[in-house]
């Protein structure tokens, strides 16, 4: 599931941002999209070529959700938990993908393929209840929906 951790593609994102400490945070956003995680090698190389202490390295990496610190899916499907969503079922959506997927919230699929989470707001209420997955929103969802767009992403994730 984990992707071999490659030193030279880790140093070729900090050099875009000429060693610039201040850049951290854009560093650790590259690395993630590469990686689909933020691995410890990775975390430990940006410390000494930034010349930042590993501790902040790791509090930028575990204060902000985009970043994780364990592999995550090709695509992360995010369940809005918000009001809106909830009250027009967005917890019955969470339920059937745990079972289609079979895995709990905050997981990822043996394959690597899904990671599901549930976040707060997607700030898309007048559609809910809204499901985000790979960065693409699927409003007003129902269950029976579901299998479909999974076989979907399932499908395009195969061509890569």
């Amino acid at each position: 599931m984990n992707k071999e951790v490659d030193r030279g593609k880790i140093r070729e994102i900090i050099s875009k941002y000429d060693g610039e400490k201040s850049a951290a945070v854009a560093v650790l956003q590259d690395l993630q999209e590469e990686f689909r995680y933020l691995p410890k090698e990775a975390l430990t190389i940006v410390s000494d070529e930034l010349k930042v202490p590993l501790s902040r390295v790791y509090e930028i990496a575990t204060f902000y959700n985009a970043f994780s610190l364990k592999p995550r899916g090709k695509y992360l499907i995010e369940v809005c938990a918000g009001t809106a969503c909830h009250v027009q079922g967005g917890f019955n959506l969470m339920d059937r993908l745990e079972r289609d997927l079979n895995i709990s919230c905050g997981e990822t699929t043996e394959d690597a393929v899904f990671t599901l989470e549930e976040v707060r707001c997607l700030g898309c209420c007048s559609l809910a209840p809204v499901v985000r997955i790979g960065g693409n929103i699927h409003p007003y969802l129902t269950q029976d929906e579901i299998p479909k767009i999974l076989k979907n992403y399932r499908k395009a994730g195969v061509k890569k």
